[in-house]
């Protein structure tokens, strides 16, 4: 008799945690199963969309925007996914284009992104140019390898 009231009394302390947990204003034990059960299904719900905005942030797209400033300069802005040597092979695309890099800040919080003032040496350099060879850059990290 004691054992089984000792049993009842725990059985019925976990409903009260239980209901405490999922906000359940129930009082019947069906009602407190059930409201925990959709508790744990929303759960789960805001887990798998918290999961899909870090696959976004994980297949961080490719991105590359070159403008002109002044007569020989170009504002370089870059943003990928992370890899090995991408600022290596960047800043060798830039030597071999002849570009001087006035002023650079890059990241690698979540993906890698780079934003840059370079000037060049010479005055017929496109925006069309330094696009495809930073773009080259990107693609084959690594530099000279090859």
């Amino acid at each position: 008799m004691d054992s089984r009231f000792r049993k009842r009394m725990a059985l019925r302390r976990k409903f009260h945690i239980l209901r405490t947990l999922t906000s359940s204003k129930s009082v019947k034990k069906n009602s407190i199963v059930i409201d925990a059960f959709l508790y744990i299904y929303k759960l789960k719900l805001k887990l798998e969309a918290i999961q899909r905005e870090y696959s976004k942030l994980m297949n961080y797209t490719q991105e590359v925007k070159v403008e002109k400033i002044n007569g020989k300069g170009f504002m370089i802005r870059v943003s990928c996914k992370k890899g090995e040597d991408i600022l290596v092979s960047i800043l060798e695309a830039f030597e071999k284009m002849g570009l001087n890099v006035v002023q650079a800040r890059v990241s690698c919080n979540y993906g890698f992104g780079m934003e840059a003032i370079v000037e060049s040496e010479d005055q017929d350099m496109d925006v069309k140019a330094v696009t495809e060879a930073v773009l080259k850059a990107i693609e084959k990290p690594g530099g000279d390898e090859a």
